[in-house]
């Protein structure tokens, strides 16, 4: 676990580490979001990820690559210091080259509010075109979720607020 408490919030500019330190002060933090985020998505199997995330590609990716997997991944936050992971793999079977695509979304956002789920999986989604994180990457993410930089940021407020409680949603469900 993160030692510092602005560790989500770490490329964030002072004045907001500020903001964020009173709400954590007041404890505020987990009623802002459960004001702007009242309840969890019910998008918790494999499965119903994979619908999900094959319904948006299909919306705003139709001619990019396929998925051939789509899962939430308990390790994912330890072992690669991440909320998503998109990953490519080729193999050779027979004579011909076979390339496949997987995504693998942190099963932290299996209790999550419908919109950090919509964020993850469509940044995800936007590596299916653009590798790097650069100014077309987050305007293809944009033009998926057009309020993409709003919900990062408070998904950072949620991940904090996680870190230092614990959950918010077990005990708040509405």
């Amino acid at each position: 676990m993160p030692k510092d408490r602005f560790y989500y919030l770490s490329g964030y500019p002072e004045s907001l580490h500020l903001q964020v330190d009173t709400l954590i002060a007041q404890n505020k933090l987990g009623k802002y979001l459960l004001n702007k985020y009242p309840s969890c998505h019910e998008t918790v199997t494999d499965k119903q990820l994979y619908r999900f995330t094959i319904d948006l590609k299909n919306q705003y990716l139709k001619k990019s690559a396929p998925l051939s997997k789509v899962r939430y991944d308990d390790k994912i936050d330890v072992i690669h210091n991440a909320l998503g992971l998109h990953t490519q793999y080729s193999r050779i079977q027979g004579n011909k080259l076979k390339a496949k695509r997987e995504i693998r979304i942190g099963s932290v956002f299996k209790k999550a509010p419908q919109a950090f789920l919509d964020m993850i999986v469509v940044h995800e989604l936007a590596h299916l075109k653009e590798r790097d994180h650069n100014r077309a990457f987050y305007n293809l993410c944009r033009h998926m979720l057009n309020d993409y930089h709003q919900i990062e940021l408070d998904l950072r407020l949620y991940l904090t607020y996680l870190m230092l409680n614990g959950t918010l949603y077990d005990t708040h469900q509405t």
